[in-house]
């Protein structure tokens, strides 16, 4: 069946609407292309969504409450009977289960980790009092722990007859602890392979690198930069082993992070959005930038308001503001990009706006320049005016400087007020380069009116 076809969603309402068995669905889902389910569950409503996860079996619905954004799933689950939504909860790896309760207002959380196993429950309030991007709030609790006096033939018995119990246990390492928690070592299951079957972990195991909880997900990153493994294991003060961080999910939060900044200065506040989200939700969350913006538009505008005469003198002024104002805004948006990546890897901190600023004066010269003689030429060839390629050209030098300037600093200057740089420094920046743009260009013209 073509992915591009209406045909599988259309066919999952369909199964819904008639009461299937939960068999009846899994079978239907199961053999679909996985991209192609994925884009299925987008196509259905949240509604939708909701009947298919109470429809099929928990672990089943566990694997499709993955596959969608956490604030999304969020709200499905906020929404279903504790009872259900705590079967499917309980399905689910120990990090993802965190981060799903942790989006979910704390007393619909409580209610369903009242239906879970005790020992679930404290283990999820545990991870959730982490903060989200450090390593307590990336770890997950599945992971291989055994005894230093325990042979490698134990261990591979072990594993390989608790099947059930590994089922999330996606890194073949196995650590081990002396009196039962504190951290010794780390072993592949792959080197157990040649090992002597009688030999005792605790003599053969490698020592391991480790984290604390504390760890920001920069320092995750850096880690596994430095090493070259799949998971990190996370102890305490103590030395005692409280998780793993996977570099999946580091990657992952990593791409998530980016994803929210780029919609945060795409003007989208309040989160991941969905075309399958209530019309009202998705409006609001875009609305709320976009008045703003109306406000900060009018205020540029102005600055033509001002200049009306020369603008009515010479009519060709109106063709180059826009592209001014354009190429300095792009400019000044690579600016905001490097500090934002800079702010994020913590290579530079609020303290460093002079010296940022002096390495985005140096690129602003060099570009301004050229590309300022770039748009002089053609103005010149257009119009046969030297005078109005000065205009435009000089305009468009001074303003992307201007522009690198704001895109470069103003990130670390909302930082240090406490804003977030990612949703404030489009906006700002727009502005700033427009308003500058215009008036450079317009001003400019006055001066030479007589030679235009």
């Amino acid at each position: 069946m073509s992915s591009e076809t209406p045909q599988t969603w259309d066919q999952i309402r369909s199964l819904l609407s008639k009461d299937a068995t939960a068999e009846e669905i899994e079978e239907y889902l199961e053999a679909l292309d996985p991209a192609e389910l994925v884009r299925a569950v987008y196509r259905l409503n949240p509604d939708e969504q909701r009947f298919l996860l109470i429809a099929v079996s928990p672990e089943k619905a566990a694997e499709l409450i993955e596959e969608l954004p956490d604030t999304h799933a969020a709200d499905l689950i906020d929404d279903m009977p504790a009872r259900e939504a705590a079967a499917i909860v309980e399905e689910m790896a120990s990090d993802e289960r965190a981060d799903l309760l942790a989006e979910m207002e704390q007393r619909e959380a409580e209610a369903i980790l009242e239906h879970l196993d005790e020992e679930d429950a404290e283990e999820a309030r545990r991870l959730i009092s982490y903060p989200p991007d450090t390593a307590g709030g990336l770890m997950m609790t599945e992971f291989a722990v055994y005894p230093m006096s325990a042979t490698i033939r134990e261990v591979v018995e072990d594993v390989t007859t608790r099947e059930a119990d590994y089922s999330f246990l996606t890194v073949h390492y196995v650590y081990v602890v002396i009196r039962k928690h504190r951290l010794k070592g780390v072993l592949r299951l792959r080197d157990m392979v040649f090992a002597d079957p009688d030999a005792r972990i605790g003599d053969i195991a490698r020592p391991a690198a480790s984290v604390r909880p504390e760890a920001t997900l920069v320092e995750l990153d850096e880690f596994f930069d430095e090493n070259d493994i799949a998971a990190v294991p996370v102890v305490d003060e103590r030395g005692f082993l409280l998780g793993i961080v996977r570099r999946r999910a580091v990657l992952e939060s990593l791409a998530d992070k980016a994803e929210s900044d780029s919609l945060k200065s795409a003007g989208i506040v309040g989160g991941e959005e969905l075309r399958s989200m209530p019309v009202i939700l998705r409006s609001r969350r875009r609305l709320g930038w976009l008045s703003i913006n109306i406000v900060l538009n009018i205020i540029a505008a102005s600055v033509i308001a001002l200049y009306q005469d020369t603008l009515s003198a010479v009519i060709a002024l109106a063709v180059f503001l826009p592209i001014v104002s354009d190429m300095s805004g792009c400019s000044g948006n690579q600016a905001v990009a490097v500090s934002m990546r800079e702010l994020t890897l913590g290579a530079t901190v609020p303290r460093d706006l002079l010296r940022v600023w002096g390495k985005e004066v140096s690129v602003g010269v060099i570009n301004g320049l050229t590309l300022g003689v770039l748009l002089a030429v053609a103005a010149w060839a257009w119009k046969g005016s030297p005078m109005l390629g000065v205009v435009v050209g000089a305009a468009l030098a001074l303003n992307t400087v201007i522009a690198v300037s704001i895109g470069g600093t103003v990130p670390l200057a909302l930082r240090r007020l406490g804003v977030d740089p990612a949703v404030a420094s489009g906006p700002v920046l727009t502005t700033v380069t427009d308003m500058c743009g215009f008036f450079l260009v317009l001003s400019l013209a006055s001066l030479a009116l007589p030679l235009l």
